[in-house]
């Protein structure tokens, strides 16, 4: 009986052996069946199977896999393909064994860990160089069948092959607009290569209208809705380590073409017929215009009439007019790919107009400079006939007189540089135009201009930038614009925007307070970050701003001082009395250090000037003295720290006077000076001393030594019982110092000596309170006539002698003893 039906079937009556075969069942199916014994008596009781049985045909190991090849190597990696075996033992395949052999060994080694059922797999992690045979079985329930037949022996090792391209599009490829095209082709090469699109040289991207789609095998260009746009050279690249490979194709994306560019010029108007022209469109839509189709309409109706459809050139007459009728002009452009949109002209009167061109529009006058000016004006109606020429004419504001700016014809331009203008005259201009007829009627008179050159708005500051800032403001730098626009830059706005706001506050409401290239912001938020802006003004106008490239936040910054030192404070300085001394040096630091110029530790001389910049210092001395010579120091200091620095200052200058000038040995005719060197040489050697002498009843100095560098001199010649005056001076390379004189004359005398002493001092007479004294002669008067006798006394046993009184005589009388 089937394993879900209840009743039993008869198989057979009469089988006497222990087997039986039973036919007619139905495979897939489970059955159970029961075999009873049956003799003489009767039929004894069933035994049936305890389990049931499912009909199918015998199960066996499955047969081999067929077809094992291998797809990739690589030096460290082989991908294998199978497929499943012809005959797979009666039962599904459970799973695939791949097994490898190293090439000079015997045995293979499973190659799959887990139980695989693809047919397909990449060995890893192997041997650059190694040589392998694989071969793969297949496994049922019942068990694991005959391996494949192996592979060739596979080296690990990259394979390289060039690319190579097969494209299925020729050079050329022309599409209508809204039409999708695509460009495919093939390609192999190993390792894979890269494929690249590109449009005129530039990469193509995906977009909605633009698919690339790129395989192993197959590349693909696909775009959607073309528009004219898309025309151009495409270009396929598919290249690798080994090279590249290229493939073109110009495509053309083609249209009907654009209207024809207007407006339409009537180049002759008469009373039945019109002479119209007008210019090409501006895209023939990719290929070449073939005709124009020009119609016309009465402009109070509305039916359009054809005039022709065979003209290729952009000029058509229009025959068959009424006169005084007015008429449009309607034209087409036509291609092989259909017919543009119209371009319609005004409407025009078809009359003879045969007389003076009309007066043309008040002329714009542009473009001027000291010297000269463009005129410029519309084309006026030309009467009919066509303009030939065109008269300008000028006259200063304030004269009646117009003049002819040139004798030359001015056609067909509707412009003229006027040239040979005085420069700062104001001068007015007019326009004429000439057909065959005559001059018609001049134009209103232009707007008066000034000869002088234009002004423009200048080009904006060059690279603003940050240079400094402290906890409420920022200083800015910048460099003039590159371009003034002809007029003197007055000065710059600087303006400020807080990050994250939309207003941009005024540092300065004026741009004359601004005048240099740098600005103080001042009155900024500790903290915050704002941004910067600078404007150039002249007269024309501001110029577009320049913006400091970063946000600045607004904060104290500390740096320690630093000295720059100028040349003229790196070494001991020599300045030359009366010559300007400068002592100067660039200093940094923030904030900006306090500075303070001494010297020889004391405060400057009042006379000196001292500036302080934001960048440095300078003293300064005018008229220098040898005074001002010493050691000068520059010291600078902020709270990050001092900095000092120090150079000697030599005054150069005549030398001071000699020092103790003294006279001896003087003579009747000659004395001998001495001196002492100067206090102050002026900073020079003494190179000499000058002496003089002068009668003290003459005014006239004489010299009497001009090149003597010792520190004495032997006056000689002089006049006996003369006196004289004698002054001694230095000089050094930068002049002759201060003379120094002797305080008294001098009389040229031999030396005096004090008299011999009396000889034979004697008293004549003696009282009770007088004595008589009587002398001769001394021996020597000294060199000089005795003038007196001085006469002394002296109490017995005292030591001291009292005088008398002087005489003159030989003789005395002591009295009031």
């Amino acid at each position: 009986r089937e394993s879900d039906h209840r009743a039993w079937t008869p198989v057979s009556y009469t089988v006497t052996r222990q087997n039986a075969t039973v036919q007619g069942l139905t495979e897939g199916k489970a059955y159970f069946f029961r075999i009873a014994a049956e003799n003489i008596i009767g039929m004894g009781p069933f035994t049936e199977t305890t389990k049931e049985i499912v009909i199918r045909d015998p199960i066996t190991v499955p047969d081999r896999p067929e077809d094992l090849e291998v797809k990739a190597v690589t030096k460290n990696s082989v991908t294998l393909t199978w497929n499943p075996p012809k005959y797979n033992g009666g039962s599904d395949i459970t799973m695939y064994v791949l097994e490898s052999r190293l090439i000079g060994k015997e045995k293979f080694h499973k190659v799959t860990k887990e139980k695989m059922l693809d047919r397909k797999y990449t060995i890893e992690g192997l041997k650059e160089g190694d040589t392998y045979e694989y071969r793969v079985s297949a496994c049922n329930i019942v068990g694991q069948g005959k391996p494949s037949f192996c592979t060739k022996p596979i080296t690990c090792k990259d394979e390289i092959a060039p690319p190579s391209l097969d494209l299925d599009f020729r050079d050329k490829l022309i599409v209508r607009v809204g039409e999708a095209f695509s460009l495919t082709g093939r390609y192999s090469g190993k390792p894979a290569p890269k494929v690249t699109w590109l449009k005129d040289d530039i990469v193509v991207k995906e977009d909605d209208r633009t698919k690339i789609k790129t395989t192993p095998t197959n590349l693909c260009l696909g775009i959607l809705k073309s528009v004219r746009e898309d025309s151009g050279k495409y270009c396929v690249t598919v290249e690798n380590s080994t090279g590249s490979r290229k493939g073109f194709c110009q495509v053309h994306v083609v249209d009907r073409p654009s209207p024809p560019v207007g407006p339409v010029i009537f180049d002759e108007v008469h009373k039945d017929h019109m002479i119209v022209s007008w210019k090409p469109p501006l895209d023939d839509g990719g290929s070449e215009i073939t005709n124009y189709i020009i119609e016309k309409k009465d402009a109070h109706r509305d039916v359009w009439m054809p005039v022709t459809s065979a003209t290729v050139k952009t000029t058509c007459k229009i025959p068959k007019l009424l006169e005084g009728r007015e008429y449009q002009i309607r034209i087409y452009a036509e291609n092989l790919y259909g017919i543009s949109d119209p371009l319609i002209s005004d409407a025009m009167k078809a009359k003879d107009r045969f007389r003076v061109p009309d007066a043309p529009e008040q002329p714009i006058i542009k473009d001027v400079t000291k010297d000269s000016a463009v005129v410029v004006w519309n084309k006026p109606y030309d009467g009919g006939k066509p303009i030939t020429n065109y008269i300008v004419e000028k006259k200063e504001t304030m004269a009646t007189r117009w003049v002819r700016v040139t004798k030359d014809p001015i056609f067909p331009s509707t412009q003229f540089k006027v040239p040979d203008l005085l420069e700062g005259c104001q001068y007015e201009f007019r326009v004429s135009a000439e057909n065959e007829i005559g001059v018609g009627d001049p134009s209103p008179p232009s707007k008066p201009i000034f000869a002088r050159d234009p002004i423009a708005k200048p080009s904006p500051p060059v690279n603003p930038e940050a240079v400094d800032k402290t906890k409420n403001s920022v200083d800015l730098s910048w460099q003039p614009p590159r371009h003034d626009g002809n007029g003197k830059i007055i000065g710059y706005l600087v303006e400020y925007q807080k990050v994250g706001d939309e207003e941009w506050k005024k540092a300065n409401l004026t741009a004359d307070s601004c005048p240099e290239t740098k600005y103080k912001v001042t009155g900024l938020t500790e903290g915050l970050t704002y941004k910067f802006r600078v404007k150039a003004v002249n007269a024309a106008g501001e110029s577009e701003p320049a913006y400091v490239p970063d946000p600045v936040e607004v904060k104290d910054r500390l740096e320690p001082p630093e000295l720059i030192l100028d040349a003229n404070m790196a070494r001991e300085q020599h300045v030359k009395a009366g010559d300007t001394l400068r002592l100067s040096a660039v200093i940094k630091g923030v904030p900006f250090p306090k500075v303070s110029w001494k010297k020889e530790d004391h405060e400057v001389s009042p006379k000196a000037d001292i500036e302080v910049t934001g960048v440095g210092s300078k003293l300064e001395i005018r008229n220098t003295v040898h005074e001002d010579g010493g050691i000068y120091s520059l010291t600078v200091e902020n709270p990050a720290g001092s900095k000092t620095v120090s150079v000697k200052v030599v005054v150069l200058d005549k030398p001071g006077p000699p020092r103790n000038l003294q006279i001896s040995e003087v003579r009747s005719d000659s004395c001998y000076l001495t001196w002492m060197e100067p206090e102050d040489d002026g900073g020079s050697v003494i190179t000499n001393y000058v002496v003089e002498r002068k009668d003290v009843a003459s005014a006239q100095w004489v010299a009497i030594s001009s090149s003597s560098k010792k520190r004495s001199h032997m006056a000689k010649y002089l006049m006996e019982g003369t006196q004289y005056l004698f002054r001694v001076a230095a000089e050094n390379q930068f002049g002759r110092g201060p003379y120094v004189e002797t305080l008294k004359p001098i009389k040229a005398v031999d030396p005096l000596h004090p008299p011999g002493p009396p000889k034979n001092l004697h008293h004549v007479d003696v009282d009770k309170t007088e004595v008589s004294l009587v002398w001769n002669r001394p021996d020597r008067d000294g060199g000089a006539e005795i003038t007196g006798y001085l006469v002394e006394y002296q109490e017995d046993g005292a030591d001291e002698w009292t005088k008398f009184q002087t005489v003159p005589m030989l003789d005395c009388v002591v009295t009031g003893l």
